[in-house]
């Protein structure tokens, strides 16, 4: 008997999937029976989320490893030609990829800085959606944005004006895209715990456990968010639960939009 949370056979394709988030959302994915696509800028990491999914795959079977900048055009049309190449289908795409930046109008290289944010949370997005959807159109499919309720509670000039667009982006193909049988929904984001302090900072452990610690005393629900918590949101809105939900601002965020 197969139920709704059922992905056997289904096929996704999830960006920044090497770390974070994609990495987790992945590993989900495959252990509930779907063929994933795992994709990042650097090879190592790329591997080892693959190597994770087989383990958590019910049959073992290994994710399709990409390694794509999806800032670069002729990357995210190999990231898609090798999907279909290999899969022969596409069922779910989850545009997780993202960048945030502190940013300011009196920046003098607000213009370096908008290229590199839009290019990364909103272009890249554009196109790797218009490759796709002549693929999810067969399936009926779904597409995933990662966004952050950043689109609508100002943080940071530019992240900010690239999830919003991003948001709009979303609601848009929503509409175009229902009487093809495609959904299309949206994912805001509150904090979420991460390795970027250890990575980009050298902060130790210690040090991000305090600064998290800190930060959670802010939210009206008493914690930050953990990968897990956008991963479950994914999986719903992917599934056939979620069949009448489309062009939704699915808000994960433990209630910080409102404080």
């Amino acid at each position: 008997m197969t139920t709704s949370r059922d992905f056997t056979g289904k096929v996704v394709l999830i960006t920044g999937s090497s770390g974070g988030i994609g990495a987790v959302t992945a590993v989900e994915f495959a252990r509930l029976g779907t063929q994933v696509v795992v994709t990042g800028r650097r090879k190592d990491r790329v591997s080892a989320v693959a190597n994770q999914c087989a383990e958590a795959s019910p049959t073992g079977a290994k994710a399709l490893e990409v390694v794509a900048d999806v800032t670069n055009d002729d990357d995210c049309r190999r990231l898609v030609s090798d999907t279909i190449k290999t899969f022969k289908k596409l069922d779910i795409l989850v545009n997780n990829a993202g960048l945030y930046l502190v940013s300011s109008i009196w920046d003098g290289d607000i213009l370096d800085k908008y290229e590199l944010i839009m290019n990364t949370n909103l272009r890249s997005v554009v196109w790797l959606t218009h490759l796709c959807v002549e693929h999810l159109e067969k399936t009926k499919g779904n597409i995933v944005n990662i966004s952050s309720i950043s689109a609508f509670k100002p943080r940071g000039l530019l992240y900010s004006m690239s999830k919003g667009a991003l948001d709009m982006f979303t609601k848009c193909v929503a509409l175009e895209l229902g009487p093809k049988g495609i959904r299309a929904n949206v994912v805001n984001l509150g904090g979420v715990k991460s390795k970027v302090f250890e990575i980009t900072h050298n902060f130790t452990k210690e040090e991000v456990d305090e600064y998290y610690e800190g930060l959670a005393t802010k939210y009206p629900i008493g914690r930050m968010g953990e990968p897990m918590d956008v991963t479950k949101a994914v999986l719903y809105l992917t599934s056939d639960e979620a069949s009448f939900v489309t062009g939704s601002n699915f808000v994960v965020d433990g209630g910080k939009q409102y404080v």
